[in-house]
């Protein structure tokens, strides 16, 4: 694979690498750093990925293990990245109370989810990944992770029907 080639088909997904992998490691110069040395890992490979199938797939699961590899070694206490993650936006002022309020549940209902339902969710939903890109970084299904982006959505519905529920008074 020449030096074009590389800037095509792997170089060109770096930003695509970005929320995942700042989410893993929790800011944003950490991020920056390991998109550099995936970068220049996946160039020290870049003959073995010519001829592989998936490359999309397999920079995924490179930049995924690759920060679960820091996480491990360091044993750093990681920064919460639940404050960065705004999972829903508003543009009106007047109604920001009830987003923040929405977005806090749905937080805390993500932190009591399975690490996998988690994990799809956020890269589903928040990140805008495409269902092949999260299998190949998981290491899962397609259908798997299907399955788990809908068990999670499921119980995020079902606390959020539950809370506005109890405060109307139907129970």
């Amino acid at each position: 694979m020449n030096k074009n080639d590389f800037k095509l088909k792997v170089f060109s997904l770096s930003e695509r690498l970005f929320p995942m992998v700042s989410r893993l490691l929790g800011n944003a110069t950490s991020t920056e750093d390991a998109i550099q040395d995936i970068m220049m890992k996946l160039w020290d490979k870049r003959k073995d990925l010519e001829r592989h199938p998936n490359i999309t797939g397999f920079v995924f699961l490179m930049a995924r293990n690759y920060c679960i590899d820091v996480l491990r070694k360091k044993k750093q206490i990681v920064d919460d990245a639940t404050p960065y993650l705004n999972v829903l936006k508003s543009g009106e002022d007047h109604k920001d109370v009830e987003w923040k309020e929405l977005n806090s549940i749905i937080k805390n209902v993500l932190k009591t989810l399975p690490e996998q339902q988690q994990e799809v969710f956020m890269m589903r939903d928040i990140d805008g990944y495409e269902f092949t890109e999260i299998a190949a970084a998981m290491e899962i299904k397609v259908e798997h992770a299907r399955v788990l982006l809908s068990r999670a959505r499921k119980q995020i519905g079902t606390a959020l029907k539950n809370t506005y529920s109890y405060e109307r008074g139907h129970y």
